[in-house]
């Protein structure tokens, strides 16, 4: 655990840092975000799962939180192809939980655009710059987005937002969400948990 500062503030806070990414982080991000969501009483939660595998895992640490799993698009992969199986979907929702599968915010449009012409679009440049903290930080910053345009989370509010690189977590940020087309008054307030190198 690294202690980092706030001169003007005069607070100490802990962010666990990772030396590399990945989904062996998982336990460990879940954990450290589950502490600061008690000690700030934190009432959402909101974690990227492609599949399923990190949504069950979140539900033992915030099964008592409005937790949302924000998938993958449908399609992500490939044509008609979800990789949230419905088993997995119906035992998410049965426990609670909502399970958020749209359009991704930094994708969408844009990257069709991108694919068909090969000319980058606004929101890719956003996630692109987003990935200068981490493929986690990009996907933390973008399910948040996805649920407050949702309805799942209120704007407003802080809310920790989990997110990973490839699989799994190893990244939590804790922010005050904005719909998409509020982008720029999304505030990211606390980095709980990141690796300490990014992978663009």
């Amino acid at each position: 655990m690294t202690e980092f500062s706030n001169a003007a503030s005069g607070r100490s806070l802990p962010c666990l840092y990772f030396d590399e990414p990945g989904r062996e982080n998982t336990l460990k991000t879940l954990a450290a975000a589950a502490r600061r969501v008690k000690e700030l009483d934190v009432r959402h939660i909101v974690a990227a799962s492609s599949q399923g595998e990190t949504a069950l895992k979140a539900l033992d640490f915030f099964r008592d939180r409005n937790l949302v799993i924000v998938t993958h698009s449908t399609g992500f992969v490939k044509t008609n192809y979800q990789e949230m199986q419905p088993a997995v979907r119906e035992n998410l929702l049965r426990a609670g939980v909502k399970v958020l599968t749209c359009q991704h915010a930094f994708g969408g449009v844009g990257r069709a655009v991108r694919k068909k012409l090969g000319s980058y679009q606004m929101e890719e440049i956003i996630a692109y710059t987003l990935r200068l903290f981490g493929e986690g930080t990009k996907v933390a910053v973008e399910v948040a987005l996805m649920a407050s345009d949702a309805g799942y989370i209120p704007t407003g509010e802080p809310c920790v937002s989990i997110g990973g690189t490839a699989r799994g977590a190893d990244t939590a940020l804790l922010l005050r969400p904005a719909p998409a087309q509020d982008f720029f008054d999304i505030r990211i307030m606390e980095i709980l948990v990141k690796p300490r190198l990014a992978t663009v």
